[in-house]
């Protein structure tokens, strides 16, 4: 069966991947790299490690289809992975006790609103950079990879009831990091 004789949505070519469709597969590999790699990325804070990790995650996902069960959430399973390869990555960089490097700051000049907006941005990513981890992937999951309470309480495996609980304290706790760093909440 050939892709393009399949219906255009996600499941199918999911599906037409697991069986061993190299254009499925490659569908799969470009439709989850960028989320991915933003999900890495927020969790790291170092662009390095979020490249290396989200591409490890992508070969683990690709490898791992023929395991993967149609009958729950894809985005959940994927998120999955990315999590699990994350805390490994950070738990190997605090053995190797080094700091990670700091992002460059964009130095060209930009309109008064785009510096303004650039700014709170910054003291945003800052104060989520402060955070716990457990209350920070929970943040990065609902609000940037915008995934629903059940999606997040199948991918951390925690009760849904401990899943709210923790994205209001989350919030609570970016809010102090950022009003801390001058911000307005």
């Amino acid at each position: 069966m050939r892709l393009h004789d399949a219906p255009h949505d996600e499941s199918a070519h999911i599906a037409l991947a697991a069986d061993g469709d190299p254009t499925a597969r490659s569908w799969v590999a470009s439709r989850w790299a960028a989320p991915l790699h933003r999900f890495c990325l927020r969790m790291l804070r170092d662009e390095q490690d979020a490249q290396e990790v989200s591409q490890e995650v992508l070969v683990k996902l690709l490898r791992a289809l023929d395991r993967y069960d149609p009958q729950r959430s894809f985005s959940t399973w994927a998120y999955g992975i990315a999590r699990n390869a994350c805390i490994d990555h950070l738990r190997r960089r605090r053995l190797r006790t080094h700091e990670p490097s700091r992002e460059v700051a964009d130095t060209s000049p930009t309109p008064l609103q785009e510096a303004s907006r650039a700014e709170r941005a910054e003291r945003l990513h800052e104060a989520l950079a402060e955070i716990p981890p457990m209350y920070r992937e929970i943040l990065v999951l609902y609000h940037f990879e915008h995934l629903k309470y059940t999606e997040i309480a199948e991918v951390l495996d925690l009760p849904l009831g401990t899943v709210m609980n923790r994205i209001f304290r989350a919030r609570g706790k970016l809010r102090t990091a950022y009003e801390g760093r001058g911000g307005v909440a």
